[in-house]
């Protein structure tokens, strides 16, 4: 039908200072009425920093939820079943979590 639009690909451009990404082996995620607050956290004994902050609205991270889901699926079903990370053992409260 001349309303139904065909889906327009946009050209994402990554620029030089972001292609090596960061590694993130810890996340903290806070939230207001308004946004969800995701710090991407490097751990390394005695502490960790900050490597990368996202900022989502509610309704966008509903849908990363479900792209992730989506892309673990695919993943599980070329590579086997994910085991889940565990929680460091000990007093400091590092890892993934909300806070």
């Amino acid at each position: 039908m001349a309303e139904e639009k065909e889906a327009q690909q946009a050209k994402i451009i990554i620029p030089d200072h972001l292609r090596a990404g960061v590694y993130s082996n810890a996340m903290i995620v806070n939230h207001t009425r308004e946004e969800f607050i995701l710090d991407f956290v490097m751990v390394s004994p005695p502490g960790g920093v900050v490597s990368a902050r996202v900022i989502m609205s509610p309704g966008h991270i509903k849908r990363a939820i479900t792209v992730l889901q989506s892309n673990v699926k695919r993943y599980e079903g070329k590579f086997g079943e994910l085991a889940e990370a565990k929680e460091p053992i000990g007093k400091r409260r590092l890892g993934f979590h909300t806070g």
